[in-house]
């Protein structure tokens, strides 16, 4: 098997080029989310910082003598200050301490204690976007009520600072970036791909080769989802691998029972023509049995016939006539194989007025399949016991046994062919033969209760009625 049909997936298109990308994308988003606020913040600090050097400046000039200083100190101070002019509020005068050659016109004003979070952002924004611009910066004074520092300065020094600090701050988001979808990568390579990965190619191995025993996931230790998904999918190919070698043996010995009913049938109607012989007897026992016996032998041929013809499309229907009940129940005590010591006591308790509309070999062949579990699940002494009743225009016809009952194992499989077999060496055959036949006819068969003390079947037909003219004598 070639690497592209075991794996059909692009390289670019796999699930950890995905998760690469998108941990690397999701990062760098986060990180643009956290620059925005930060720029701003960054700002805002370096504006108060110059407030703060401006008011220190402020503070040398008030305790200067006449409040002069020489146009050296002047200069001094404001090349410390970083501005062009610093004017001193306080409630009753408005001072100009500096001055050196002060612009045409202000671009903005920033009043500093009015600045709110999104106005924060905007004006972080509009300062890395602008150029030239010149700023009137107003910040209050801390501890001092009704007072605040004033300055006016060139926004290019802002400028410059901000690009630097987020010059540092894209060279650490992308090694955060980096190293965070590194980790996640490993992370999820480890928890989810590779796993993922075990799991598509043995999907692919069962797929192409579903019977071969070297394509089962092996089971692992998680508990997680994955975990759980890689555990059904080795219960799934074990179930479904023995679904088709079972079905397998089940063509083969279709074959075989096909063959087999072939030459039954030829040996059965050579026993129909000696039974024929035998019927022109004069013996008063010999005519006593013998139409059981071609009764017996007539439905074995009839039975041979349908086999060979099963799963056809010309497979006939049930044939529906309306008979009694009880009759048939003795044809069956008669041919289930009751021991001969009369250690297993069959006891029929039909009501003789009771008639249903249904294929009567059919059911015939349904009730034999219980008697003859039934006879072989009392290992001693024991009895078989029929009922029925009429409800609704419907029959439920109840077979019960006191034998061992059926295992907790049996009861989940019971009506499947050879899988449901309630003893040693039982192919389970007939309870899947039982339902079948029900079926056809629009009836049922229910397991109405097994164990220690017996078990009891109820076969439901849906068309039953009561006879008028019954002779209970019988």
């Amino acid at each position: 098997m070639s690497e592209r049909s075991r794996f059909p997936v692009l390289r670019g298109h796999s699930l950890s080029a995905r998760l690469l990308v998108l941990t690397i994308g999701f990062v760098m988003l986060s990180e643009v989310l956290i620059y925005l606020p930060s720029i701003a913040r960054y700002r805002l600090t370096w504006l108060n910082e110059h407030i703060a050097a401006a008011h220190l400046a402020a503070l040398a000039l008030i305790e200067a003598p006449q409040h002069m200083v020489s146009p050296m100190l002047r200069r001094e101070l404001l090349r410390e200050v970083g501005a062009r002019a610093v004017v001193l509020h306080t409630p009753d005068a408005r001072y100009l301490l500096l001055q050196h050659a002060l612009p045409l016109r202000v671009n903005q004003v920033i009043h500093l204690g009015h600045v709110g979070f999104f106005g924060a952002i905007s004006g972080a924004i509009g300062s890395l976007a602008a150029k030239g611009r010149v700023l009137r910066v107003l910040g209050a004074i801390p501890g001092e009520p009704g007072m605040e520092v004033e300055m006016v300065i060139d926004e290019a020094p802002l400028q410059r600072a901000m690009y630097e600090y987020s010059w540092h701050i894209l060279s650490l988001s992308i090694l955060i970036s980096v190293l965070t979808a590194a980790l996640v990568y490993a992370s999820l390579q480890w928890l989810i791909v590779h796993p993922l990965q075990r799991f598509t190619a043995c999907l692919v191995a069962f797929r192409q080769e579903p019977e071969n025993d070297a394509h089962t996931l092996p089971p692992t230790d998680r508990r997680d989802e994955i975990g759980v998904a890689e555990s059904e999918l080795a219960v799934m190919q074990q179930e479904i691998r023995g679904a088709l070698r079972q079905k397998a043996r089940l063509a083969a010995l279709g074959t075989a029972v096909a063959k087999i009913n072939h030459d039954l049938r030829n040996i059965l109607s050579s026993a129909q023509v000696v039974s024929d012989r035998i019927a022109a007897s004069d013996d008063p026992d010999v005519k006593r049995v013998t139409p059981r016996l071609i009764a017996t032998i007539d439905r074995a041929i009839a039975l041979c016939t349908a086999t060979l013809k099963f799963g056809q499309a010309d497979e006939p229907p049930p044939r529906k006539t309306t008979f009694a009940l009880r009759p048939l129940a003795e044809e069956v005590a008669a041919s289930v194989g009751l021991p001969a010591d009369g250690r297993i006591r069959w006891h029929d308790g039909i009501p003789p007025e009771i008639a249903v509309r249904a294929d009567r070999d059919q059911l015939f062949r349904v009730l034999l399949n219980l008697g003859r579990n039934a006879v072989q699940a009392i290992p001693g002494a024991g009895s078989i016991t029929l009922g029925a009743r009429i409800e609704n225009g419907a029959a439920d016809v109840f077979f019960g046994d006191n034998g061992g009952g059926f295992s907790e194992a049996a009861r989940r499989h019971l009506f499947e062919a050879f899988t449901g077999a309630g003893r040693t060496g039982g192919t389970g055959l007939g309870l899947a033969i039982a339902r079948d036949l029900m079926r056809a006819q629009g009836g049922e068969i229910f397991l109405e209760k097994t164990g220690r003390e017996g078990t009891e079947f109820r076969l439901r037909l849906p068309e039953a009625h009561i006879l008028q003219s019954v002779d209970r004598s019988a």
